[in-house]
């Protein structure tokens, strides 16, 4: 049975929420057509404590203000001036904690037959697949008509989740750094982008 994931879902431990989020779908409605994408790869950031977070030591910006948003939005920025990252706000209004999709397996896309893992398989690969940017900054994934997530009914065994370092963040100390808060299925690891 396909159910939308409502507020509750992401109202959950971010580390919870970030395992519980494998193996779930991001439906996206165009104007053209559906895209979808099956969740295998998470990271979690947990602000203002976490060193590797945008909202380290609780600092609100104009970037990241949608940290601060009830768990269940999008909160969607630029890297290297060229990709954006899908991320999901969880917990409590004001709590700014997250949830970074890492990748997805694609399952449907309005304009390709080929859906080969490697058209999802990075953070800015899953956004390109979906077709999103900065005008989903903030977009509430509870209420959305064009993006939400939806679980399937698929029960993904315990033993196939695999912790690992996130990717990219020794700038925030060794400690910060070897946190095993990147979550994948251990099926895709090799197919995985590591940047």
């Amino acid at each position: 049975m396909m159910e939308r994931l409502l507020r509750d879902f992401y109202l959950r431990d971010t580390l919870e929420v970030a395992q519980d989020l494998l193996g779930k779908y991001i439906i996206r409605k165009t104007p053209k057509g559906e895209i979808i994408g099956q969740i295998i790869e998470t990271e979690a950031y947990i602000g203002p404590k976490d060193k590797a977070s945008h909202a380290y030591l609780g600092k609100i910006t104009k970037r990241n203000k949608a940290e601060f948003l009830i768990g269940g939005h999008i909160y969607i920025y630029l890297v290297y001036g060229m990709y954006w990252q899908f991320n999901i706000s969880t917990n409590l209004e004001g709590k700014p904690e997250c949830v970074l999709i890492r990748a997805l397996k694609p399952v449907k896309h309005f304009e390709k037959e080929n859906l080969g893992i490697e058209l999802a398989n990075g953070p800015g690969k899953v956004c390109q697949f979906l077709q999103i940017d900065k005008d989903f900054y903030g977009e509430d994934l509870v209420k959305s008509k064009r993006i939400y997530l939806e679980d399937w009914g698929e029960k993904i065994n315990p033993k196939e989740v695999l912790k690992t370092r996130r990717i990219g963040i020794d700038y925030a100390g060794k400690y910060w750094a070897s946190r095993k808060w990147r979550f994948l299925l251990k099926s895709f690891y090799d197919k995985l982008k590591k940047v």
